[in-house]
Protein backbone atom coordinates (compact mmCIF):
# COMPACT_ATOMS: atom_id res chain seq x y z
CA UNK A 1 0.00 0.00 0.00
CA UNK A 2 1.50 3.38 -0.65
CA UNK A 3 0.38 6.72 -2.04
CA UNK A 4 2.50 8.20 -4.93
CA UNK A 5 3.62 11.60 -5.96
CA UNK A 6 4.82 12.62 -8.95
CA UNK A 7 5.52 16.46 -8.90
CA UNK A 8 6.65 18.24 -12.76
CA UNK A 9 8.19 15.22 -14.06
CA UNK A 10 9.67 15.40 -17.61
CA UNK A 11 11.83 12.83 -19.88
CA UNK A 12 13.30 14.03 -22.86
CA UNK A 13 15.55 12.87 -25.46
CA UNK A 14 17.68 15.64 -26.97
CA UNK A 15 14.46 18.11 -28.09
CA UNK A 16 11.92 15.25 -28.06
CA UNK A 17 9.78 15.29 -24.33
CA UNK A 18 8.28 11.68 -23.64
CA UNK A 19 6.80 13.13 -20.78
CA UNK A 20 5.86 16.82 -20.39
CA UNK A 21 5.89 18.75 -16.71
CA UNK A 22 3.44 15.92 -15.03
CA UNK A 23 2.11 16.41 -11.70
CA UNK A 24 -0.05 13.68 -10.65
CA UNK A 25 -1.41 12.18 -6.95
CA UNK A 26 -2.25 8.82 -6.67
CA UNK A 27 -3.66 7.86 -3.51
CA UNK A 28 -3.04 4.87 -1.23
CA UNK A 29 -5.05 1.76 -2.60
CA UNK A 30 -5.83 3.42 -5.94
CA UNK A 31 -6.08 1.33 -9.29
CA UNK A 32 -4.98 3.86 -11.61
CA UNK A 33 -4.91 3.01 -15.50
CA UNK A 34 -2.48 5.15 -17.45
CA UNK A 35 -4.47 5.72 -20.77
CA UNK A 36 -3.33 6.91 -23.85
CA UNK A 37 -2.42 6.18 -27.99
CA UNK A 38 0.99 4.27 -28.66
CA UNK A 39 3.90 6.71 -28.08
CA UNK A 40 1.82 9.11 -25.45
CA UNK A 41 4.33 8.56 -22.82
CA UNK A 42 2.23 6.03 -20.62
CA UNK A 43 4.40 3.49 -20.22
CA UNK A 44 6.99 6.03 -19.69
CA UNK A 45 5.80 7.31 -17.10
CA UNK A 46 5.54 3.87 -15.52
CA UNK A 47 8.85 3.22 -15.74
CA UNK A 48 9.78 6.35 -14.07
CA UNK A 49 8.03 5.40 -10.86
CA UNK A 50 9.58 2.32 -10.77
CA UNK A 51 13.03 3.29 -11.40
CA UNK A 52 13.29 1.78 -14.47
CA UNK A 53 14.25 5.32 -16.67
CA UNK A 54 15.67 8.43 -15.05
CA UNK A 55 13.56 11.42 -15.31
CA UNK A 56 15.13 14.35 -16.70
CA UNK A 57 13.93 17.02 -13.63
CA UNK A 58 11.30 16.50 -11.65
CA UNK A 59 10.50 14.92 -8.16
CA UNK A 60 8.75 11.26 -6.91
CA UNK A 61 7.81 10.01 -3.85
CA UNK A 62 6.45 6.55 -2.62
CA UNK A 63 4.46 6.25 0.54
CA UNK A 64 6.51 9.07 1.80
CA UNK A 65 9.82 8.58 0.75
CA UNK A 66 11.57 10.38 -2.01
CA UNK A 67 12.98 8.18 -4.62
CA UNK A 68 13.62 10.57 -7.50
CA UNK A 69 14.74 14.58 -7.10
CA UNK A 70 16.46 15.52 -9.74
CA UNK A 71 17.54 19.04 -7.56
CA UNK A 72 18.53 17.29 -4.45
CA UNK A 73 20.28 14.62 -6.53
CA UNK A 74 18.52 11.50 -5.11
CA UNK A 75 17.66 8.35 -7.63
CA UNK A 76 17.00 5.62 -5.73
CA UNK A 77 17.30 2.36 -7.90
CA UNK A 78 14.23 -0.11 -8.73
CA UNK A 79 15.31 -2.70 -6.10
CA UNK A 80 15.37 -0.85 -3.16
CA UNK A 81 12.26 0.56 -4.36
CA UNK A 82 10.00 -2.44 -3.00
CA UNK A 83 7.53 -2.22 -6.30
CA UNK A 84 6.00 -5.31 -8.14
CA UNK A 85 6.31 -5.74 -12.18
CA UNK A 86 3.61 -7.52 -14.33
CA UNK A 87 4.56 -7.40 -18.13
CA UNK A 88 2.82 -8.14 -21.58
CA UNK A 89 5.26 -10.89 -21.72
CA UNK A 90 4.49 -13.43 -18.43
CA UNK A 91 8.61 -14.36 -18.28
CA UNK A 92 8.20 -17.77 -16.62
CA UNK A 93 11.26 -20.40 -16.17
CA UNK A 94 10.18 -22.54 -18.08
CA UNK A 95 12.16 -25.27 -16.48
CA UNK A 96 10.70 -24.73 -12.93
CA UNK A 97 7.26 -25.57 -11.73
CA UNK A 98 4.37 -23.38 -10.79
CA UNK A 99 5.78 -23.57 -6.85
CA UNK A 100 9.39 -23.02 -8.15
CA UNK A 101 8.52 -19.81 -10.48
CA UNK A 102 6.38 -17.86 -7.45
CA UNK A 103 9.36 -18.61 -5.05
CA UNK A 104 12.32 -18.23 -6.94
CA UNK A 105 12.45 -14.21 -5.79
CA UNK A 106 11.90 -15.14 -2.39
CA UNK A 107 14.37 -17.06 -1.77
CA UNK A 108 16.71 -14.31 -2.99
CA UNK A 109 15.35 -11.76 -0.09
CA UNK A 110 17.84 -11.24 2.51
CA UNK A 111 16.87 -8.33 4.96
CA UNK A 112 16.55 -7.37 8.21
CA UNK A 113 12.77 -7.06 10.24
CA UNK A 114 11.45 -9.87 7.73
CA UNK A 115 8.42 -11.86 9.57
CA UNK A 116 5.57 -14.05 8.02
CA UNK A 117 2.21 -14.09 9.26
CA UNK A 118 0.59 -17.34 10.40
CA UNK A 119 -1.90 -16.36 7.10
CA UNK A 120 1.29 -16.02 4.91
CA UNK A 121 1.99 -12.19 4.53
CA UNK A 122 5.19 -10.89 4.26
CA UNK A 123 6.28 -8.27 6.71
CA UNK A 124 9.18 -6.34 5.69
CA UNK A 125 10.02 -3.79 8.29
CA UNK A 126 12.87 -0.77 6.58
CA UNK A 127 13.98 0.51 9.92
CA UNK A 128 14.79 -2.79 11.44
CA UNK A 129 18.03 -3.08 12.91
CA UNK A 130 19.94 -6.20 13.65
CA UNK A 131 21.42 -8.72 11.17
CA UNK A 132 19.94 -9.13 7.70
CA UNK A 133 18.48 -13.14 7.09
CA UNK A 134 16.85 -15.48 4.27
CA UNK A 135 12.95 -17.08 4.72
CA UNK A 136 13.11 -20.32 6.15
CA UNK A 137 11.88 -22.82 3.13
CA UNK A 138 8.22 -22.83 5.62
CA UNK A 139 8.02 -19.53 5.30
CA UNK A 140 8.14 -19.59 1.87
CA UNK A 141 5.38 -22.24 1.39
CA UNK A 142 3.11 -20.23 3.83
CA UNK A 143 3.38 -17.10 1.29
CA UNK A 144 3.37 -19.01 -2.02
CA UNK A 145 0.01 -20.84 -0.63
CA UNK A 146 -1.56 -17.27 0.29
CA UNK A 147 -1.06 -15.84 -3.09
CA UNK A 148 -1.82 -18.48 -4.88
CA UNK A 149 -4.70 -18.91 -3.55
CA UNK A 150 -5.25 -15.44 -3.94
CA UNK A 151 -5.23 -16.17 -7.98
CA UNK A 152 -6.63 -19.92 -7.75
CA UNK A 153 -3.97 -21.66 -9.22
CA UNK A 154 -3.30 -24.29 -6.29
CA UNK A 155 -4.10 -27.41 -8.29
CA UNK A 156 -1.38 -26.80 -10.59
CA UNK A 157 1.69 -25.89 -8.26
CA UNK A 158 3.87 -29.01 -9.56
CA UNK A 159 2.93 -28.01 -13.19
CA UNK A 160 5.62 -26.48 -15.83
CA UNK A 161 4.75 -22.96 -17.59
CA UNK A 162 4.16 -25.14 -20.90
CA UNK A 163 2.01 -27.26 -19.37
CA UNK A 164 -0.34 -24.00 -18.43
CA UNK A 165 -2.96 -22.02 -20.59
CA UNK A 166 -2.11 -18.34 -21.49
CA UNK A 167 -4.58 -17.51 -18.24
CA UNK A 168 -3.34 -19.74 -15.89
CA UNK A 169 0.53 -18.87 -16.77
CA UNK A 170 -1.09 -15.09 -16.14
CA UNK A 171 -2.05 -16.00 -13.18
CA UNK A 172 1.41 -17.62 -11.86
CA UNK A 173 3.06 -14.16 -13.04
CA UNK A 174 0.54 -12.21 -10.58
CA UNK A 175 1.27 -14.65 -7.70
CA UNK A 176 5.02 -14.39 -8.27
CA UNK A 177 4.44 -10.79 -8.60
CA UNK A 178 2.31 -10.50 -4.84
CA UNK A 179 4.74 -12.83 -3.13
CA UNK A 180 7.58 -10.15 -1.84
CA UNK A 181 4.34 -7.94 -0.83
CA UNK A 182 5.31 -4.82 -2.93
CA UNK A 183 4.30 -1.60 -2.03
CA UNK A 184 2.53 -1.10 -5.68
CA UNK A 185 2.06 -3.54 -8.73
CA UNK A 186 2.82 -1.94 -11.80
CA UNK A 187 1.17 -3.21 -14.68
CA UNK A 188 2.22 -2.62 -18.50
CA UNK A 189 -0.69 -4.21 -21.05
CA UNK A 190 -0.50 -7.26 -19.00
CA UNK A 191 -3.51 -8.83 -20.96
CA UNK A 192 -2.82 -8.26 -24.35
CA UNK A 193 -1.49 -11.64 -25.16
CA UNK A 194 -4.88 -13.21 -24.19
CA UNK A 195 -8.14 -13.91 -26.39
CA UNK A 196 -10.88 -11.35 -25.76
CA UNK A 197 -12.93 -14.07 -23.50
CA UNK A 198 -9.91 -14.46 -21.35
CA UNK A 199 -9.36 -10.59 -21.30
CA UNK A 200 -12.40 -10.39 -19.80
CA UNK A 201 -12.65 -12.86 -17.13
CA UNK A 202 -8.97 -11.27 -16.26
CA UNK A 203 -10.31 -8.39 -15.83
CA UNK A 204 -12.37 -9.54 -13.32
CA UNK A 205 -10.38 -11.26 -11.64
CA UNK A 206 -7.57 -8.19 -11.67
CA UNK A 207 -10.49 -5.98 -9.90
CA UNK A 208 -11.19 -8.93 -7.10
CA UNK A 209 -6.98 -9.10 -6.62
CA UNK A 210 -6.82 -5.29 -6.06
CA UNK A 211 -9.86 -5.35 -3.57
CA UNK A 212 -8.63 -8.38 -1.82
CA UNK A 213 -4.95 -7.47 -1.96
CA UNK A 214 -5.06 -3.20 -0.62
CA UNK A 215 -2.17 -2.28 -3.19
CA UNK A 216 -1.37 0.11 -4.96
CA UNK A 217 -1.97 -0.75 -8.63
CA UNK A 218 -0.75 1.46 -11.67
CA UNK A 219 -1.82 -0.36 -14.90
CA UNK A 220 -0.28 0.98 -18.50
CA UNK A 221 -3.30 0.24 -21.52
CA UNK A 222 -4.16 1.81 -24.55
CA UNK A 223 -7.40 -0.17 -24.02
CA UNK A 224 -10.32 2.16 -23.18
CA UNK A 225 -12.73 -0.12 -22.35
CA UNK A 226 -9.71 -1.39 -20.13
CA UNK A 227 -9.30 2.32 -18.52
CA UNK A 228 -13.36 1.98 -17.79
CA UNK A 229 -14.10 -1.06 -16.56
CA UNK A 230 -10.71 -1.63 -14.05
CA UNK A 231 -9.67 2.06 -12.80
CA UNK A 232 -10.84 3.86 -9.99
CA UNK A 233 -9.10 6.55 -11.53
CA UNK A 234 -8.43 7.34 -14.88
CA UNK A 235 -5.07 9.23 -16.13
CA UNK A 236 -5.12 10.30 -20.11
CA UNK A 237 -1.98 11.10 -21.79
CA UNK A 238 -1.23 12.70 -25.11
CA UNK A 239 2.45 13.65 -26.78
CA UNK A 240 3.63 13.42 -23.09
CA UNK A 241 0.92 15.86 -21.93
CA UNK A 242 -1.76 15.43 -19.06
CA UNK A 243 -5.38 15.44 -20.74
CA UNK A 244 -7.08 14.12 -17.80
CA UNK A 245 -7.02 12.95 -14.58
CA UNK A 246 -10.30 11.76 -13.27
CA UNK A 247 -12.95 8.80 -12.08
CA UNK A 248 -13.97 6.73 -15.55
CA UNK A 249 -17.49 8.08 -15.41
CA UNK A 250 -16.18 11.39 -14.99
CA UNK A 251 -13.66 11.37 -17.89
CA UNK A 252 -16.46 9.47 -20.22
CA UNK A 253 -19.62 12.21 -19.34
CA UNK A 254 -17.20 15.63 -18.72
CA UNK A 255 -14.28 14.85 -20.92
CA UNK A 256 -12.08 17.87 -20.43
CA UNK A 257 -11.74 18.55 -24.17
CA UNK A 258 -12.15 17.11 -27.63
CA UNK A 259 -9.28 14.57 -27.35
CA UNK A 260 -10.66 13.06 -24.00
CA UNK A 261 -13.89 12.96 -25.76
CA UNK A 262 -13.08 10.96 -28.77
CA UNK A 263 -11.02 8.77 -27.19
CA UNK A 264 -12.80 7.27 -24.87
CA UNK A 265 -15.85 5.49 -25.71
CA UNK A 266 -17.05 3.07 -28.33
CA UNK A 267 -19.02 3.46 -30.34
CA UNK A 268 -17.08 7.12 -30.90
CA UNK A 269 -18.55 10.29 -29.80
CA UNK A 270 -20.56 12.37 -32.67
CA UNK A 271 -18.52 15.51 -33.18
CA UNK A 272 -20.64 18.32 -34.79
CA UNK A 273 -19.38 22.04 -35.94
CA UNK A 274 -21.82 24.74 -34.77
CA UNK A 275 -21.47 28.21 -35.20
CA UNK A 276 -23.80 30.89 -32.88
CA UNK A 277 -23.54 32.97 -29.97
CA UNK A 278 -24.90 32.65 -26.51
CA UNK A 279 -27.71 34.21 -25.63
CA UNK A 280 -29.03 36.47 -22.54
CA UNK A 281 -30.44 33.39 -20.57
CA UNK A 282 -26.85 31.27 -20.60
CA UNK A 283 -28.22 29.11 -23.43
CA UNK A 284 -26.44 29.16 -26.85
CA UNK A 285 -28.16 29.57 -30.32
CA UNK A 286 -26.47 27.51 -32.84
CA UNK A 287 -26.28 26.19 -36.45
CA UNK A 288 -25.51 22.44 -36.92
CA UNK A 289 -25.70 20.15 -39.61
CA UNK A 290 -25.59 23.14 -42.48
CA UNK A 291 -29.31 23.49 -41.71
CA UNK A 292 -30.51 22.81 -38.28
CA UNK A 293 -31.14 25.59 -35.53
CA UNK A 294 -30.59 24.41 -32.22
CA UNK A 295 -30.54 25.73 -28.80
CA UNK A 296 -27.51 23.95 -26.47
CA UNK A 297 -28.56 24.66 -22.83
CA UNK A 298 -25.75 23.93 -20.20
CA UNK A 299 -26.63 22.24 -17.13
CA UNK A 300 -24.17 24.85 -14.92
CA UNK A 301 -24.88 28.66 -16.44
CA UNK A 302 -21.35 29.59 -17.87
CA UNK A 303 -20.37 33.15 -18.86
CA UNK A 304 -18.72 32.80 -22.14
CA UNK A 305 -16.42 36.00 -21.65
CA UNK A 306 -14.80 35.02 -17.85
CA UNK A 307 -14.87 31.23 -19.39
CA UNK A 308 -12.78 32.79 -22.87
CA UNK A 309 -10.32 34.97 -20.39
CA UNK A 310 -9.34 31.67 -17.89
CA UNK A 311 -8.58 29.59 -20.71
CA UNK A 312 -6.19 32.21 -22.45
CA UNK A 313 -4.83 32.76 -18.85
CA UNK A 314 -4.05 28.69 -18.85
CA UNK A 315 -2.95 28.50 -22.58
CA UNK A 316 -0.25 31.27 -22.05
CA UNK A 317 0.63 29.84 -18.49
CA UNK A 318 1.57 26.54 -20.09
CA UNK A 319 3.07 27.40 -23.24
CA UNK A 320 4.94 30.22 -21.19
CA UNK A 321 7.40 27.13 -19.55
CA UNK A 322 11.09 27.96 -20.05
CA UNK A 323 12.31 24.66 -21.46
CA UNK A 324 16.13 24.17 -22.24
CA UNK A 325 16.00 22.73 -25.71
CA UNK A 326 13.04 23.41 -28.26
CA UNK A 327 10.40 20.66 -27.93
CA UNK A 328 10.39 18.61 -31.15
CA UNK A 329 7.42 17.01 -30.62
CA UNK A 330 4.95 20.32 -30.60
CA UNK A 331 1.71 20.39 -28.94
CA UNK A 332 -0.77 20.69 -31.58
CA UNK A 333 -4.43 21.37 -31.81
CA UNK A 334 -6.45 18.09 -31.35
CA UNK A 335 -8.14 17.26 -35.53
CA UNK A 336 -11.88 16.10 -34.16
CA UNK A 337 -13.13 14.02 -36.46
CA UNK A 338 -16.74 14.82 -38.09
CA UNK A 339 -18.12 11.84 -39.91
CA UNK A 340 -19.69 12.84 -43.41
CA UNK A 341 -20.49 10.98 -46.43
CA UNK A 342 -17.79 12.28 -49.02
CA UNK A 343 -15.06 14.23 -48.09
CA UNK A 344 -15.91 18.22 -47.68
CA UNK A 345 -12.75 21.39 -48.21
CA UNK A 346 -11.17 21.93 -45.18
CA UNK A 347 -12.37 25.74 -44.15
CA UNK A 348 -10.14 28.50 -44.93
CA UNK A 349 -11.59 31.18 -42.68
CA UNK A 350 -9.93 31.85 -39.10
CA UNK A 351 -12.23 30.21 -36.32
CA UNK A 352 -13.60 32.91 -33.83
CA UNK A 353 -15.37 32.63 -30.15
CA UNK A 354 -18.74 31.82 -31.88
CA UNK A 355 -16.92 28.44 -33.63
CA UNK A 356 -18.00 25.76 -31.22
CA UNK A 357 -18.30 22.07 -31.34
CA UNK A 358 -20.80 19.77 -30.04
CA UNK A 359 -20.38 16.17 -28.92
CA UNK A 360 -23.08 13.76 -28.58
CA UNK A 361 -23.01 10.32 -26.94
CA UNK A 362 -24.43 7.55 -29.07
CA UNK A 363 -26.34 5.97 -26.57
CA UNK A 364 -28.34 10.08 -26.68
CA UNK A 365 -29.55 9.64 -30.27
CA UNK A 366 -32.84 8.87 -30.38
CA UNK A 367 -34.60 7.26 -33.31
CA UNK A 368 -38.87 8.19 -32.96
CA UNK A 369 -41.25 8.95 -35.89
CA UNK A 370 -41.65 12.37 -34.51
CA UNK A 371 -37.76 13.44 -33.83
CA UNK A 372 -37.16 16.73 -35.74
CA UNK A 373 -34.11 15.67 -38.02
CA UNK A 374 -34.56 13.79 -40.72
CA UNK A 375 -32.20 10.88 -41.85
CA UNK A 376 -31.54 7.68 -43.54
CA UNK A 377 -30.08 4.55 -42.88
CA UNK A 378 -26.47 4.57 -43.54
CA UNK A 379 -25.56 1.11 -42.13
CA UNK A 380 -26.93 -1.44 -39.48
CA UNK A 381 -25.06 -3.34 -37.09
CA UNK A 382 -27.28 -5.77 -34.91
CA UNK A 383 -25.49 -7.95 -31.84
CA UNK A 384 -28.22 -9.29 -30.38
CA UNK A 385 -28.40 -6.97 -27.37
CA UNK A 386 -27.75 -3.57 -29.08
CA UNK A 387 -27.77 -2.14 -32.65
CA UNK A 388 -25.45 -0.02 -34.26
CA UNK A 389 -27.00 2.33 -36.54
CA UNK A 390 -25.28 4.80 -39.05
CA UNK A 391 -27.48 7.62 -39.83
CA UNK A 392 -26.99 9.85 -42.92
CA UNK A 393 -28.14 13.41 -42.49
CA UNK A 394 -27.13 15.61 -45.45
CA UNK A 395 -23.34 14.68 -46.13
CA UNK A 396 -23.46 13.95 -42.12
CA UNK A 397 -22.79 10.82 -40.30
CA UNK A 398 -24.40 10.39 -36.77
CA UNK A 399 -23.74 6.86 -35.20
CA UNK A 400 -26.74 5.97 -32.34
CA UNK A 401 -26.86 3.09 -30.56
CA UNK A 402 -30.64 1.27 -30.18
CA UNK A 403 -30.80 -1.59 -27.27
CA UNK A 404 -32.50 -4.26 -27.87
CA UNK A 405 -33.58 -6.81 -31.04
CA UNK A 406 -34.64 -3.65 -33.69
CA UNK A 407 -33.27 -4.34 -37.44
CA UNK A 408 -33.27 -1.59 -39.81
CA UNK A 409 -32.93 -1.63 -43.46
CA UNK A 410 -30.07 0.12 -45.52
CA UNK A 411 -31.59 3.60 -46.88
CA UNK A 412 -34.25 3.55 -45.02
CA UNK A 413 -35.86 6.45 -44.07
CA UNK A 414 -36.11 7.91 -40.81
CA UNK A 415 -36.52 10.59 -37.48
CA UNK A 416 -34.27 11.68 -34.83
CA UNK A 417 -33.51 13.55 -31.57
CA UNK A 418 -31.04 14.28 -29.24
CA UNK A 419 -32.51 12.97 -25.84
CA UNK A 420 -31.10 13.77 -22.22
CA UNK A 421 -28.47 16.16 -20.99
CA UNK A 422 -25.43 15.00 -21.91
CA UNK A 423 -24.63 16.35 -24.24
CA UNK A 424 -20.86 18.53 -24.41
CA UNK A 425 -20.07 21.81 -26.14
CA UNK A 426 -16.41 22.54 -26.44
CA UNK A 427 -14.73 25.95 -28.14
CA UNK A 428 -13.31 24.83 -32.14
CA UNK A 429 -10.77 27.80 -30.92
CA UNK A 430 -8.85 25.66 -28.07
CA UNK A 431 -11.03 22.56 -27.88
CA UNK A 432 -11.95 22.34 -24.33
CA UNK A 433 -14.78 21.74 -22.83
CA UNK A 434 -17.75 24.66 -22.09
CA UNK A 435 -20.09 22.81 -20.41
CA UNK A 436 -22.68 19.84 -20.57
CA UNK A 437 -26.03 20.40 -21.08
CA UNK A 438 -29.29 19.59 -23.75
CA UNK A 439 -29.66 20.00 -27.70
CA UNK A 440 -33.21 21.27 -28.76
CA UNK A 441 -33.64 21.07 -32.45
CA UNK A 442 -35.80 24.13 -33.73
Amino acid sequence: MARIELTHVTKRWGGFYAVDDLSLLIDDNAFVTLLGPSGCGKTTTLRMIAGLETPTTGKIVIDGVTVFDSDAGINIPANKRRVGFLFQNYALWPNMTVYQNIAFGLSNIKEAGLSVTSEGELIRNPEAKGEARKLTKEEIDKIVARVSAIVKIQPFMERYPGELSGGQQQRVAIARTLAPSPRVLFMDEPLSNLDAKLRLEMRSELQRLHLSTGSTFVYVTHDQMEAMTLATRICLIDNGVLQQYDEPLTVYNRPSNTFVADFVGNPAINFMNARGSQQADGSFRVKLLDSYEADFIPKEKVDIGSWYAAAEKDIAAFQAKVRPTEKTNKDVPFKYPVATVADTAEETRTLDKEDWVIGVRPEFIRISDDGPIEGEVFSAMPTGMETTVRIKVGNFLLTGVVFGGVTYKIGQKIHLNFAGDGATLFSRVNGRLVGCGQVKIG
